[in-house]
């Protein structure tokens, strides 16, 4: 087994077979995305993108062992869906993901689907109609986009996480119980969307309040005013 220290799914906690089928998942997914960013990106997103892939990097360097050869830490794909959208945001997280694996050996090699598939893919997903959802209900201040950051990380960090464990029941090589993964990567990843959820939430009310206008999220999912309809009598 690999170093257990490595961050994510390392090489050989999941056979050869079930992960060469998430690493065509997550190709596939990743061309979805490539795809539909490029309509969003434009000379506001794209530098705002860079950042947020570096912060990213920055956060997933904090990592804790969870299982032998898994390690949680904070993912960072609700501040990415928040501040550039689903589509660029899974491709920082993605490309912060093989950064780590083919530079730092963080994660291993044959795992990369897995990984790509449960942080940048599952989690991203998840956080982003989480976000969706709260926009429309909470109020538009600085507060209501905090407690959707937070609550959207929590979720998403959770999700991404049990996203393993699917892949574990499909193909798991380690003698450990599926129920006792379950419970020990929900537990764990409760309390890491905890901690991600309030720098998210931090980072996002932030730049809001000085630059609204590059918060992804304000922009796309800006109520439309109501118009009253009038009649007309004779």
């Amino acid at each position: 087994m690999d170093d257990v220290r490595a961050m994510h799914i390392a090489n050989g906690i999941i056979n050869g077979p079930v992960s060469a089928i998430f690493i065509v998942i997550a190709v596939a997914g990743l061309a979805i995305c490539v795809s539909r960013a490029k309509v969003d990106l434009d000379d506001r997103l794209a530098p705002m993108a860079g950042l947020v892939a570096a912060f990213i990097f920055a956060v997933q360097m904090l990592n804790f062992q969870v299982l032998p050869g898994v390690s949680g830490h904070l993912l960072g794909g609700t501040l990415a869906v928040i501040l550039v959208g689903p589509w660029v945001g899974a491709l920082c997280v993605a490309t912060v993901l093989l950064v780590q694996a083919l530079v730092f050996a963080d994660g291993g090699l044959t795992a990369i689907g897995l990984n790509i598939t449960n942080m940048a893919l599952i989690g991203t997903a998840a956080a982003y109609l989480l976000v969706a959802l709260l926009l429309r209900v909470l109020p538009r201040t600085t507060t209501g986009l905090g407690a959707t950051a937070l609550i959207a990380s929590i979720v998403g960090v959770v999700v991404a996480s049990l996203g393993f464990v699917v892949e574990y029941a499909l193909g798991g090589t380690t003698e450990l119980s599926l129920g006792a993964i379950a419970g020990t990567m929900a537990g764990v990843h409760t309390l890491i969307g905890v901690g991600e959820g309030l720098i998210a939430a931090t980072t996002v009310v932030t730049v809001a309040k000085v630059r609204p206008d590059l918060v992804y999220a304000l922009r796309a999912f800006r109520r439309q005013p109501t118009v009253a309809k009038t009649g007309v009598t004779a």
